[in-house]
């Protein structure tokens, strides 16, 4: 069967799957697969699937924001993937978890549109604790600081002229926040799969991000490198 918006066959994909949201991350991930293949560029969604140590991996990139990535998300559970984990950056909420660092989301305040949409206000975004487990191995065994905790989804990058909540999540101990990975969890929840996050921490969220976001610094092109290859090996250990 072809999935109709990824335009991926499902007998193609593999029942492990690292999600990114750029197109050319998604390449960048392939790329350290063995056997690689790219089944499909459709939209902002890229497909490829290769191996490591014997363990066949899905990479798809799913664009920025939670409704555009609950489609990927859907349209891989639908066609037969049971782990997925998202590969991603985030802005950090303190300056003892600064840019480079990385963050294994243990769960997601919910603060998208899109999930409230799909469950009550109530319920709970939450990472898979065996995906969380793996994820903060693997990652620790890389150079640089590790931390697990909870993330923010939240639709806006850019300020308007409405205040963002930054301030009260950090008080409250969030770690980051970023665009996805509500949706990643509620859907894995909706649709009797795992999931798990591990984000490069590229900036600070109460930023003017207009004035000052770069994340094409060497610091954040390293805690990249750090979390792909996190998020490989957490897949590995998943499968022994």
């Amino acid at each position: 069967m072809k999935l109709s918006i990824l335009q991926v066959n499902t007998e193609d994909l593999s029942p492990y799957a690292i999600v990114c949201g750029d197109p050319f991350r998604a390449e960048a991930i392939a790329r350290k697969l063995d056997n690689v293949r790219e089944l499909a560029f459709s939209r902002e969604y890229r497909t490829f699937v290769g191996e490591v140590s014997g363990v066949a991996i899905t990479v798809v990139s799913h664009g920025v924001g939670s409704p555009g990535a609950a489609v990927c998300f859907e349209e891989l559970i639908k066609g037969g993937v049971k782990t997925l984990i998202r590969v991603g950056t985030a802005g950090s909420y303190s300056a003892e978890v600064p840019p480079g660092s990385l963050v294994v989301s243990t769960a997601a305040v919910r603060e998208d549109g899109l999930t409230r949409q799909l469950v009550p206000v109530g319920f709970p975004a939450v990472a898979d604790s065996d995906v969380v487990r793996a994820l903060f191995e693997a990652a620790s065994e890389t150079d640089g600081l590790v931390k697990k905790g909870i993330t923010v989804t939240l639709d806006a990058f850019f300020q308007g002229v409405e205040e963002f909540p930054h301030r009260k999540y950090k008080q409250a101990g969030a770690l980051a926040v970023e665009m996805e990975i509500s949706a990643l969890y509620v859907i894995a929840a909706l649709r009797g799969v795992r999931a798990g996050a591990i984000v490069a921490l590229d900036g600070y969220a109460d930023a003017d991000l207009r004035e000052v976001y770069d994340p094409h610094t060497d610091v954040v092109s390293g805690a990249v490198e750090r979390e792909i290859d996190a998020a490989i090996r957490a897949i590995v250990k998943l499968n022994q």
